[in-house]
């Protein structure tokens, strides 16, 4: 019989170690099993981990880090947010200008106005003679709903046709702006998403473009009309108009703000500024055009302060741009550069001025700052009265010295 070599032992694979014995006695092979071969140990629920468990220190120290990035970071990710708010904002008054500069090239580089270049040819403009025995102005139109009505501020009676509704109770929306309180210095200039103009845009009176992305409270209330097709939409009524407004100061003559001490009285009276004061001025007669505002954001909605709503004007009111010192609406110039325009530098560009033009005897006293103090609505003007804080006070964009021809900031400071 052939026998291994002498007790030869070999390892079989597996876990377990052989070792095969040959016995000469009995003539047989006997395998004995050695102990196992576990290279490394393998814990079990019955055998102790040798890894350690955080301490109550070390987590404290893991959650305040944690807290410590939180605070960074959420600040950053708000201004990103707000950022890009603002960055949409811009975008939209970018979009305004070239639909006013399409308005321009077909009316012979004129403003959008909605008031008859003549109306000035009747005592006061007043709209009952002009509507009786000069002519039925063009009508204010909103857009057609999908009923099929058609909605706007009409004007009926006199020369105008007999089906025509309304009455001259709605004559004012067709000025640049009224000069008193009475509907909340109301006017055209507050109406850039009418039809006549939207239809250099996307054709419909509710759209994205004339709102703001900050102006919640008015996107709240039209949340159901922006998603409709129509030209116009009803609710809500009455309509809520644009967050982007124009300068009235540049839609009307600028012998209507005019600064000369011989204008001077007459300031805020078109009627008393002869038959073209109410024929809206060209846009290249903008005399300091990259200093002249032409739209900008009606409601405070940059650096904003204090609750949604203005508790000086008793309801769910929104402040307006120019009653927050720290204010910087997104503006649109003359020469088409938008950017945020602060309150507070609008204020300093009126104080210098005045400064400046202290000696000038050629200008009224109350002309002398870059916003006319000395019109109807008095030295509080568009409610600057009902500012957040004590140091702002100012009209700037409404009540804008020589109109067109004047400037509501200044240069470097």
């Amino acid at each position: 019989m052939v026998q291994p070599p002498g007790n030869a032992s070999r390892m079989l694979r597996g876990h377990f170690a052989f070792r095969v014995v040959f016995l000469p006695d009995s003539g047989s092979f006997v395998a004995r099993v050695r102990s196992p071969v576990t290279p490394n140990p393998i814990p079990t629920p019955f055998m102790k981990s040798t890894r350690r468990a955080f301490t109550i220190v070390e987590l404290l120290v893991v959650v305040a880090i944690i807290s410590l990035l939180i605070a960074i970071l959420l600040p950053a990710i708000g201004k990103a947010k707000d950022g890009a708010l603002v960055t949409q904002s811009i975008a939209n008054l970018n979009n305004l200008a070239k639909a006013n500069a399409t308005y321009g090239g077909d009316w012979q580089d004129r403003q959008f106005t909605a008031c008859p270049d003549d109306v000035g040819s009747v005592a006061g403009g007043a709209c009952a003679t002009y509507i009786g025995s000069v002519a039925c102005p063009a009508q204010q139109i909103l857009g057609w709903d999908e009923g099929g009505g058609l909605w706007g501020y009409w004007l009926g009676g006199g020369l105008c046709p007999g089906n025509y509704p309304g009455n001259c109770g709605n004559w004012i929306v067709l000025w640049p702006n009224e000069w008193n309180t009475a509907n909340g210095v109301f006017g055209a200039w507050r109406m850039p998403n009418v039809k006549a103009f939207n239809d250099y845009l996307n054709g419909r009176f509710y759209d994205n473009v004339f709102w703001a992305p900050k102006d919640k409270y008015n996107l709240e209330k039209i949340a159901e009309p922006l998603s409709k097709p129509g030209e116009f939409s009803v609710p809500p009524n009455p309509p809520i108009y644009s967050t982007y407004c124009w300068s009235p100061a540049a839609m009307w003559s600028p012998d209507v703000l005019s600064s000369t001490t011989l204008d001077c009285p007459n300031a805020g009276k078109p009627g008393q500024c002869g038959p073209g004061a109410w024929r809206s001025p060209a846009a290249s007669a903008a005399s300091y055009p990259d200093l002249k505002t032409r739209m900008l954001e009606h409601q405070w909605l940059q650096n904003k302060e204090g609750g949604d709503f203005n508790p000086g004007f008793g309801g769910s009111t929104p402040w307006i741009w120019n009653q927050g010192y720290n204010s910087a609406p997104a503006t649109l110039y003359f020469d088409g550069h938008v950017t945020l325009a602060g309150v507070s530098d609008a204020m300093e560009a009126d104080a210098r001025a005045k400064g400046q033009n202290a000696a000038n005897s050629n200008m009224c006293a109350l002309a002398k700052g870059l916003w006319h103090r000395g019109t109807t609505l008095g030295t509080t003007g568009y409610y600057s009265n009902l500012g957040y804080d004590m140091l702002v006070s100012t009209n700037y964009h409404v009540l804008t010295t020589d109109g067109i021809q004047g400037r509501d900031v200044t240069g470097a400071k």
